[in-house]
């Protein structure tokens, strides 16, 4: 009988010393995440925002919501003629404006075309600019991060108005629709403000 007590009053303090000290590693902190945990916690340092640490020229802008996804060129040059030139390659940053991470604008130029046939889609590459809201968001890249912006108005210029204002205070993007460079025309012109940035997974 004895010796019955002392087996149960063992198992008793033994059990009493495991649950004591799964209560000391809890409150620290230490008990070990399950699986599920771990993946979960895992996807979650993805979409953690990075350090805005260094300026980058821009290679490619993405909007979902209209269906944008196109490359970005960055001419050095502001010669109307080079600037024509670049555009039928891409979305064409205007030399001298703001670079990723940079305070500033960031205005970026793009074609618009309704034409039904078009060789070159870079004729097209804004064409719905315009459909974009407040609130959408608008990627841009550079080779290892994403800079996203958070759109705050859509507006159209009217073919007189022959400026376009850029926020220095802060980071923003403008997107405005052309023909070609110094046209007299109407044109939809996109602000929005930075809001973050992230590290892709090619980093």
């Amino acid at each position: 009988m004895i010796s019955a007590l002392k087996t149960v009053g063992f198992f008793v303090l033994t059990a009493l010393i495991f649950l004591l000290s799964f209560a000391v590693l809890f409150a620290f902190d230490l008990v070990p995440e399950s699986k599920s945990e771990l993946t979960a916690s895992a996807q979650k340092v993805v979409d953690v925002p990075a350090v805005v640490e260094r300026v980058e020229e821009p290679a490619r802008i993405v909007a979902t919501d209209i269906g944008l996804d196109a490359s970005i060129v960055n001419p050095t040059s502001k010669d109307i003629a080079v600037l024509d030139k670049a555009l039928l390659s891409g979305a064409v940053r205007y030399p001298g404006t703001a670079l990723l991470g940079e305070a500033g604008t960031a205005l970026l130029f793009g074609h618009s075309s309704y034409l039904p046939l078009v060789q070159n889609k870079n004729y097209q590459i804004f064409n719905d600019v315009q459909e974009l809201e407040k609130g959408n968001i608008v990627s841009v890249y550079s080779g290892t991060r994403e800079y996203r912006y958070e759109v705050v108005s859509v507006e159209q210029a009217k073919a007189t108005a022959d400026r376009i204002d850029l926020e220095q205070n802060g980071r923003f993007l403008k997107l405005v629709t052309c023909n070609t460079f110094g046209a007299k025309e109407d044109r939809f012109v996109v602000t929005a403000k930075f809001v973050g940035v992230y590290e892709t997974q090619s980093s």
